[in-house]
């Protein structure tokens, strides 16, 4: 096979990578994957529903940060759908029992029938054999062998009349989880479960620009003054909201464990982890990849 060059450079025989991912990107066949940038994650102050800073910030147990009205619109939500839910499975259970009722009714009738007919079929024999035994010759009464008759016409339905053909049974409905749960976490999510989050502000009286537009330069730490962004871990001290750094956890809190801010002593769980994204250089635990799935492109 001879090199490439530039005027005959469509007679190739092997169809290369680059010829591949093209094809892939303007055909739309195959599963795209690109790597987030700083401008998909999302910032370590910012609320994680609507993705803004947040006016009223809180923080669940777990670290995710909410803007307190956005948060308080997600659960009244949560709850009129979880109502709508249960009504639908309250209703679909009241049906099957009905259904269950009659079913069982049905089979008490069918049961009361089948007994007359036994009954009828037991006396129609006795007549039948006494009459063999006087000799005769009259014929007996018998079941009749048509597919119309005794209630048959019911139990085989035409499907050419829409009563009668086969029921469309509807979809199964479990029963719903009552509880609201985090959009983040998917654990249970209660109001008295989140802690308001006091973020200090960067004093800098010659900076007029709003706080939306300070990406980088918004918040620093309560305690060591340092700005605060996605690439410095931070957390959350529980009694008084303040955030800090956790080099400053590490070594000015955990030593004694008390708060440098209010002095009271703390425990491991007053100091919350706040989650953040990432810098679209180093993940801090965000899978940075997406991945859209497509139609498999084979080539022969």
């Amino acid at each position: 096979m001879g090199r490439r060059h530039g005027a005959n450079c469509t007679n190739g025989s092997v169809y290369t990578y680059h010829e591949k991912a093209k094809d892939k990107r303007e055909s739309g066949w195959g599963s795209l994957a690109a790597r987030l940038g700083k401008d998909s994650m999302k910032n370590f102050d910012c609320c994680c529903l609507t993705l803004q800073p947040c006016k009223e910030p809180v923080v669940t147990p777990d670290g995710y940060l909410f803007d307190k009205m956005a948060v308080i619109e997600y659960m009244v939500h949560q709850k009129k759908e979880i109502a709508k839910r249960l009504k639908e499975y309250e209703r679909q259970t009241e049906k099957s029992q009905r259904e269950a009722r009659l079913k069982a009714s049905e089979g008490d009738k069918l049961e009361k029938k089948l007994f007359l007919e036994t009954e009828k079929s037991i006396r129609t024999k006795q007549a039948h054999d006494s009459s063999k035994e006087r000799g005769a010759s009259k014929p007996a009464a018998g079941a009749s062998v048509s597919n119309m008759a005794d209630g048959k016409d019911k139990v085989l339905p035409s499907f050419w009349i829409p009563n009668e053909t086969p029921d469309n049974k509807d979809t199964t409905i479990s029963k719903p989880d009552e509880k609201v749960r985090c959009p983040m976490s998917g654990k249970a999510l209660r109001m008295k479960d989140l802690i308001d989050v006091n973020f200090t502000l960067v004093k800098d009286p010659d900076d007029k620009r709003s706080l939306i537009v300070k990406d980088d330069e918004r918040y620093m730490c309560a305690v060591t003054k340092d700005l605060l962004n996605n690439s410095v871990p931070c957390a959350v001290l529980r009694d008084t909201g303040d955030v800090v750094t956790m080099e400053c956890v590490e070594k000015l809190i955990k030593p004694d464990m008390r708060n440098p801010i209010s002095g009271k002593i703390l425990r491991e769980k007053d100091i919350i982890p706040l989650q953040r994204g990432a810098t679209g250089f180093a993940g801090s635990g965000v899978e940075l990849k997406a991945v859209k799935a497509g139609a498999a492109m084979q080539v022969t």
